[in-house]
């Protein structure tokens, strides 16, 4: 059955803006004119957001914050200005909110209290990680986050065994020790760094060979995706 809210005449809109995952060129212009007329920008990052708006001489009337970490009271603020009719932008750290995202559930708490939530598409991690490849993505698999304890090696154990491209981030910090897991894996593997970045990076190979390139190495810089196939 199809659930339909009603929408009260003070319903306010949440936009949920993909911003750039390191070139701040890649922003779309849907994305810079919707910057341009909200009432509010939640971000993940103000920091980060901040560095945007001052690139594209963008003045948004109130900047919040809105993480992982923020409390329901954080919540309940944004979901008030929504109440008032008020438009609010949410954008990430980098990238799409609500993909492996705390957004997703300002997103689902706004369209609980029926409000309107519109997306504006732009980059993402994964999605570029996959589009400069080379692998087969007629069908793929996207688990987000690599765990660091419960479920990790569950988690692992599929990706080297599933037979359906996989995709995961890592961070730089845990990216030897999870190489060194799948190094015995007979699959192939992609490691992409520093995606849009003056560093970005492809290392291709079998799970053996990229392990020994990245254990090589003296330090690993950048947020990573990582991609198993066949």
């Amino acid at each position: 059955m199809v659930e339909c809210k009603h929408m009260s005449e003070n319903t306010g809109t949440l936009y949920v803006i993909a911003t750039p995952i390191g070139n701040l060129r890649d922003i779309t212009l849907r994305a810079l004119d919707t910057l341009k007329t909200v009432d509010v920008l939640a971000s993940e990052d103000t920091r980060e957001v901040t560095k945007l708006l001052r690139e594209y001489d963008i003045h948004v009337p109130e900047l919040l914050s809105y993480h992982a970490q923020s409390s329901q009271h954080a919540e309940d603020v944004l979901i008030a200005k929504l109440n008032e009719g008020k438009s609010i932008a949410l954008v990430s750290d980098r990238g799409t909110p609500g993909i492996s995202d705390p957004g997703t559930r300002l997103i689902h708490a706004a369209i609980e209290k029926g409000h309107t939530v519109v997306p504006i598409p732009g980059a993402s991690a994964f999605l570029s990680a996959l589009q400069a490849s080379g692998v087969d993505t007629s069908e793929f698999i996207y688990v987000g986050f690599i765990p660091h304890k419960k479920g990790r090696q569950t988690l692992l154990t599929m990706m080297a065994e599933e037979k359906r491209t996989v995709v995961a981030y890592e961070s730089p910090h845990r990216m030897i020790k999870t190489l060194e897991a799948l190094k015995n894996c007979s699959r192939s593997i992609v490691v992409a760094r520093e995606l849009t970045k003056m560093h970005e990076e492809f290392v291709r190979g079998t799970c053996a060979e990229v392990y020994e390139n990245f254990a090589a190495r003296k330090e690993i810089l950048g947020e990573c995706v990582i991609i198993i196939h066949d």
